[in-house]
């Protein structure tokens, strides 16, 4: 129930106050006829008139009020106050007619809200605007870009689903501006969040959309944008990556669903699975609460800072040759996750924790050597669970490695696979001795 007493008052409220009032003067006279004609009765009825006088005008000035400062829903069904509605655009909620231009139409009146307030510098604050995509199942032929230099905007609410004649090599929704540098595969890292100027994106929200993107691109492009948020979506049917963060940092992605095709697992054509669900190539994200049920690549570590926390991976099986999560860079944190029959493979890791984590049908931790070098490693607390037959070994080398150093395996538990450790344990008949012993030959013995 609506509070009578806030600061802002209903219409309903307002309107019956002055009834009130005037019920209150009629009571007023009839007990002064009771009184005594004294000088009572003189300013009783001075109380009346001006009490019915200020009730006329309050009256009046709530009528005005309304008229000129309550949004009321435009005439074209387009808008109702700052919820813009791409239906009203024109926009076909039945997905029979392509309604790119009629949402891309929406996006720039959104845009044109700009009144000087900024959050970064040269990032235009547009205030919570609403693009409010009414449930509906809108199909477009090409992306829909959002113009540079715009932050505090929410997208909510519909499907996108990319026609045949969508370009394969881009993604539903794109984030990037034309004097935005192209990235390279040969960056070096660098904290983005000190150059604001080379920000483009501030505080977008993107939540309960399903990004279907027909097996023609990506869902989601995301290039030198800052604290973007994307929650409760899924994301189908991508043949390159679901979500794709490029540079800028503080994407949180949480409570969401991604597969390249819609299956609970044991899809016979689970070998052939492609595409990559998140792809993060940026630093300080965060991967919350997300299950992906097929790609080839589950998750690609790209960025340093990065925080990978309740992840369920069954994208594609290790057998077949998938990947849970890959992690190419250093400083980044696998907690709580569970990788059903995969994999977390880890490229020269350095200061990487995987911890408290679950790892079903095999599912182990792969290092792989590119540079030969470990340095910062943290493998603690999981458990391990795979085909007693196989005895797959729970941390695996790939690779020669020339360089390890303060890496910890241990406090993990196992049932039917090869536990390593770099801590060994010895039990004596009748009393427990630990001893600690640190390897240089980490997991060449059992």
């Amino acid at each position: 129930m609506e509070n009578l007493w806030s600061s802002s008052p209903t219409p309903t409220l307002l309107l019956i106050i002055p009834f009130f009032l005037v019920f209150l003067l009629f009571n007023l006279k009839e007990t002064g006829c009771t009184v005594s004609a004294s000088l009572r009765q003189p300013k009783l009825h001075q109380f009346q008139t001006k009490l019915l006088r200020k009730t006329t005008t309050s009256l009046g000035s709530f009528a005005k009020t309304v008229s000129t400062d309550s949004p009321a829903p435009s005439d074209s069904g387009k808008s109702s106050g700052r919820v813009f509605y791409p239906i009203g655009y024109g926009a076909d909620p039945t997905g029979a007619q392509d309604s790119t231009s009629a949402i891309l139409d929406a996006l720039n009146d959104v845009v044109k809200l700009q009144n000087g307030l900024e959050l970064l510098p040269g990032i235009s604050d547009l205030g919570g605007v609403v693009i409010d995509l009414q449930g509906g199942n809108f199909k477009i032929s090409s992306p829909i870009r959002f113009p540079a230099a715009v932050a505090n905007i929410v997208v909510q609410g519909g499907t996108l689903r990319a026609s045949s004649a969508f370009p394969s090599d881009r993604h539903l929704i794109e984030l990037w501006a034309p004097d935005s540098r192209k990235a390279s595969a040969l960056d070096t890292f660098s904290d983005r969040k000190d150059f604001n100027n080379g920000m483009k994106y501030e505080d977008v929200t993107f939540r309960d959309i399903l990004f279907d993107s027909s097996y023609q691109g990506g869902g989601l492009l995301l290039i030198d944008s800052v604290r973007i948020r994307v929650d409760n979506c899924f994301f189908l049917h991508f043949s390159t990556q679901g979500i794709l963060v490029l540079r800028g940092h503080e994407a949180f992605i949480s409570s969401c669903f991604l597969g390249q095709h819609p299956t609970i697992g044991g899809d016979r054509a689970e070998k052939g699975y492609t595409g990559t669900a998140i792809d993060i190539a940026s630093t300080d994200n965060a991967v919350t609460d997300v299950a992906i049920f097929s790609a080839a690549i589950g998750i690609i570590l790209r960025g340093r800072a990065n925080i990978v926390t309740g992840v369920h991976c069954y994208n594609k099986a290790t057998f077949f040759g998938g990947v849970g999560i890959l992690v190419k860079s250093a400083q980044n944190r696998i907690v709580d996750s569970y990788m059903d029959f995969n994999s977390i493979v880890m490229e020269d890791p350095d200061q990487v924790l995987v911890s408290n984590g679950f790892f079903l049908g095999d599912g182990n931790i792969v290092l792989r050597s590119i540079q030969g070098r470990i340095s910062g490693l943290n493998i603690i607390n999981n458990i391990f669970c795979g085909d007693p037959n196989n005895m797959v070994p729970t941390v695996k080398l790939e690779g020669l490695f020339t360089s390890i150093d303060q890496v910890v395996i241990d406090d993990n538990v196992v049932n039917g696979m090869s536990l390593k450790s770099t801590v060994s344990k010895l039990t004596v008949v009748g009393e427990w001795d630990k001893m600690g012993s640190r390897f240089l030959s980490i997991l060449g013995v059992s």
